[in-house]
């Protein structure tokens, strides 16, 4: 998809986010998130980081100057830890500073830089705006708010649902063949002879692989227990 149509399904997905966060009790940074170990304020401040860390990513496009996502594992874990505890305000108005330098940096992308290769991801930067839509919209999920897969466009369900079987037949995940209602093609991780069939929305199985959901809407034939994912992200 062209990456200047995914930067507005960023603006959109970003607003959303906000939108869920802005009337909240200023407590609830402190509170659990979907997301072992992770508080609210936790998902809050990567998302923000997050964003820092593909402006990066397409500086480095833009200018061909090597410009990392994070310095190090251990910097980007560093500074997830130290903005957990902001008042929500303050991490609020991170996130909007931080996504318009996103904005502003896939504005100043010159046509032919979207095709730049960038080593850290085996991606060219064309994909960097797909990451950050996925980003934005999965961690909303996970702040364990009022805002669930549900709410999720058929558009991004579908691509997300795509990537992750793609990722899956590579991992060596449970062999399935997935079914998405009103999808004609089957989507198959695996290759092995008769694998259990698993039918439901396309929002409910991407949801239930990226471990979302519990895919208590999904059917699964014949008969039996849902396969066990592997942990997506």
């Amino acid at each position: 998809m062209d990456p200047l149509v995914l930067l507005t399904d960023v603006d959109r997905a970003t607003e959303e986010l906000l939108r869920t966060a802005a009337d909240l009790d200023p407590t609830v940074v402190g509170q659990a998130s979907l997301l072992p170990g992770w508080t609210v304020g936790h998902v809050l401040t990567h998302v923000a980081r997050n964003a820092d860390a593909y402006v990066n990513l397409l500086t480095w496009a833009r200018t061909g100057v090597e410009t990392p996502a994070y310095p190090s594992p251990e910097a980007r874990e560093a500074g997830i830890q130290e903005g957990a505890g902001r008042p929500l305000r303050e991490q609020l108005e991170d996130i909007r500073a931080a996504h318009d330098r996103f904005a502003d940096a896939g504005a100043a992308m010159p046509a032919e830089a979207w095709a730049f290769f960038l080593p850290p991801t085996g991606q060219s930067a064309a994909a960097v705006p797909w990451a950050r839509l996925r980003e934005v919209t999965v961690h909303h999920t996970d702040l364990g708010l009022s805002y669930t897969p549900a709410e999720w466009t058929d558009a991004f369900a579908l691509r997300l649902l795509r990537e992750i079987v793609t990722e899956a037949t590579s991992a060596g995940w449970p062999a399935m063949e997935l079914r998405p209602y009103g999808i004609e093609h089957a989507l198959s991780i695996g290759t092995a002879d008769n694998p259990p069939v698993i039918g439901g929305p396309t929002k409910s199985l991407a949801a239930w692989l990226a471990g979302r959901a519990d895919g208590a809407d999904l059917t699964v034939s014949p008969d039996g227990e849902l396969p066990k994912p592997a942990r997506w992200k």
